[in-house]
């Protein structure tokens, strides 16, 4: 075994990055935004400007991103930043009232889900030309994480972080087991090191890979499809019905976790409560297992089909402005001080991502193993060369993303057959695009 930047990293972690990085201790917060108020602004003329910008999140978030507008605010003391927050459900709950009545903030947290849904509804300004006018610098995002935020030739948000999907394992468990993950291990390979692990180890070797929404996108994009298209679903009924009868199937045979047992868990998580192996999740949210659990856990490769590509892509929250803001300019120089000052960055860490400029991504030097785990497994990953573009996701995409994990649920617990489930699922995602 080897250091590298505090973490215990495999010798055989070579240039074709095979091994694991590991992850300790710690916890992360949550992502974040909100909504609220009335109005595109209000100043006029050479006096104040007050601009409303709004996100979701943990108090954590609250307290950076309060701290990062107070640096703005000195900057640029003739704009004043009108705070707005809440948790993310009851975000996006206001946030459609608002942008219904024609009021939504000036500045707002946003993420892919929601760019052609709030496009399509004329509420999201094309922040290019606020680039073009020298508001805002779109140069210096790292490893093409700037595409997360365009839909066609439009730039409709700026990235404030990056993640990845990634495979969060209990190392003591793969360990005693004899299982070392390689990058370009296949989904054949990930099977049987799960079916050991429940021979040897006696417990399950998963949480439930196939109820997630973004981890079924890898699997498509391996096989040349996507979970969307640029205006519906990237695969078909009978793809998801075999997606949906392997994975029941592995419930049955102990592979995966009793989805039962791992509600009665809940919050915690079932890989940190011990009643699996591993789990799949977007790197970032990985700290929270060595806080919760009492082992040890580390980020393993993506299980491939071609023993190449994983079909990962950075996924991202950013910022978007309101195309109807009466500062369109103070709104833009605001969110270019948010994701390339570097104060800003130091301030608000990896609690975003891994932040998404050079600029603040150099200001900030974590020091605990936990966030240097998550960059290094994301640099690693990019280094890999597999990273691909992120698809755009059609309007409707959060209602179907939450309907797939609510009917994959169903068919864990047994209680929905898989090809009657994925009939369901196609008819709830033609009505969410019709909406």
């Amino acid at each position: 075994m080897r250091r590298v930047e505090g973490l215990t990293v495999p010798t055989n972690w070579d240039l074709d990055r095979r091994g694991l990085l590991k992850v300790a201790g710690g916890s992360l917060a949550a992502l974040g935004l909100t909504a609220a108020g009335c109005g595109g602004g209000s100043g006029s003329g050479d006096g104040p400007v007050t601009l409303r910008y709004a996100w979701w999140g943990g108090e954590p978030r609250t307290v950076a991103i309060k701290k990062s507008i107070a640096l703005f605010e000195k900057k640029y003391p003739k704009i004043k930043i009108k705070p707005e927050f809440t948790d993310y459900e009851s975000f996006w709950e206001k946030f459609q009232t608002q942008a219904s009545g024609g009021n939504p903030p000036d500045v707002f947290q946003n993420s892919v889900a929601f760019l052609r849904k709030y496009d399509k509804r004329g509420v999201l300004m094309d922040l290019k030309s606020q680039a073009d006018a020298g508001n805002l610098n779109l140069k210096g995002f790292r490893n093409g994480v700037l595409t997360a935020g365009q839909v066609e030739s439009k730039q409709l948000g700026i990235p404030v972080g990056a993640n990845t999907m990634s495979l969060v394992i209990d190392l003591k468990v793969f360990k005693k087991a004899g299982i070392a993950p390689e990058m370009g291990w296949t989904w054949d390979d990930y099977f049987d090191a799960l079916q050991k692990i429940q021979d040897t180890q006696k417990i399950a070797g998963d949480t439930g890979y196939f109820t997630i929404m973004y981890l079924y996108d890898l699997y498509l994009r391996q096989n040349g499809k996507a979970f969307f298209t640029d205006t519906e679903l990237g695969f078909t009924e009978a793809d998801l019905t075999q997606w949906w009868t392997d994975g029941h199937k592995r419930v049955k045979s102990g592979l995966v976790a009793d989805p039962k047992k791992i509600e009665q868990v809940k919050p915690k998580s079932g890989l940190s409560a011990g009643l699996a192996a591993s789990e799949f999740t977007w790197d970032n949210f990985s700290i929270r297992y060595a806080g919760e659990g009492e082992s040890d856990y580390g980020l393993a490769p993506i299980p491939t089909t071609d023993g190449k590509d994983t079909g990962q892509y950075l996924g991202s929250l950013m910022l978007s402005a309101f195309t109807g803001t009466k500062h369109p300019k103070e709104a833009a120089q605001f969110i270019d001080f948010m994701v390339h000052d570097p104060e800003v960055g130091k301030i608000m860490g990896y609690d975003r991502g891994i932040l998404a400029t050079t600029e603040q991504y150099e200001a900030y030097k974590p020091a605990d193993a936990n966030n240097k785990g998550v960059a290094a497994y994301e640099d690693e990953v990019a280094a890999a060369g597999v990273l691909g573009k992120i698809t755009p996701h059609p309007s409707g995409a959060d209602v179907i993303e939450a309907a797939f994990l609510r009917i994959g649920g169903e068919v864990a617990q047994g209680k929905s057959k898989p090809a009657a489930a994925a009939k369901q699922f196609f008819g709830e995602a033609k009505a969410a695009f019709a909406g």
